[in-house]
């Protein structure tokens, strides 16, 4: 079995990280350990991840910094720098893992390869019955389900619709793996990229540089997305250049990523 570590990146969203954390511990395979990255939450969440803390299956490990705006990569990096596992599975906190989630991506896992999952998305109306119920188990058929055909799993169809690709177009760290050595030589996350936008696409454009190809999954390592208001879009023309350059340039690692934090 491959030692992997999940990342669950998140920011002051308490009831979604709830039901993520519900998700995980309803896992037929089990991850090494679950680091959450935390990017400047209130207190809030601490207690959240505290109270889970003191039953979950595995280490349940905590990194937070201040909150001094939109800085994912940047905890991104400190998470995964902390991380034991030779294999990273990437998830955000707004998300309900199906149950063969973290399995599917060890099945997946393959040398010279990262992973890119898709999601389906959950109405707002089922989020907040959700959130009473704590329910997690949802799929096909459920009420609510937004982008349906990306929640079915069918393991044994999946190997006919997974195909590497030469491209890092629509990558999102929502559903992402890779080996962690093959992260180290990238250099991880690029820290200047600070408010949202494409920093998954950028750190793609370097795994892509360094002959490490996108395997794009479906029916495999399912997830359902809750619905929430948009960021600010303030920095994304910015971010969009920087995955044009790292393309164009053929950039293999960056100057300001996992070694510098």
């Amino acid at each position: 079995m491959i030692a992997t570590s999940l990342i669950v990146a998140t920011y002051n969203w308490p009831e979604a990280l709830k039901l993520c954390l519900l998700s995980i511990m309803r896992q037929k395979v089990m991850p090494l350990e679950v680091i959450i990255a935390d990017d400047g939450s209130a207190i809030e969440t601490r207690e959240l991840i505290e109270q889970f803390q003191a039953n979950f299956p595995v280490p349940l490990i905590h990194i937070w910094h201040e909150d001094l705006g939109f800085r994912k990569a940047i905890i991104l990096n400190k998470a995964i720098k902390a991380a034991s596992g030779d294999y990273i599975v990437q998830v955000d906190g707004d998300v309900i893992l199906n149950q063969h989630f973290v399995e599917d991506h060890i099945g997946l896992a393959e040398k010279g390869t990262f992973v890119r999952g898709t999601r389906a998305h959950l109405s707002r109306k089922e989020i907040a019955a959700a959130y009473q119920s704590g329910k997690t188990n949802f799929n096909y058929f459920s009420r609510g389900i937004i982008h349906r055909f990306n929640s079915i799993r069918l393991p044994f169809l999946a190997f006919m619709f997974t195909k590497k690709q030469n491209n890092s177009n629509s990558v999102r760290g929502s559903n992402l793996a890779y080996w962690k050595s093959d992260y180290v030589r990238v250099n991880g996350y690029n820290n200047a990229l600070q408010g949202w936008g494409h920093e998954d696409e950028e750190l793609a454009a370097r795994f892509i540089n360094n002959n490490i190809l996108k395997k794009s999954v479906k029916f495999k390592a399912v997830q359902f997305h809750l619905q929430h208001e948009l960021s600010s879009r303030e920095q994304e023309a910015l971010h969009s250049d920087a995955v044009k350059a790292a393309m164009e340039q053929q950039l293999k690692t960056c100057t300001n990523g996992l070694a510098q934090v």
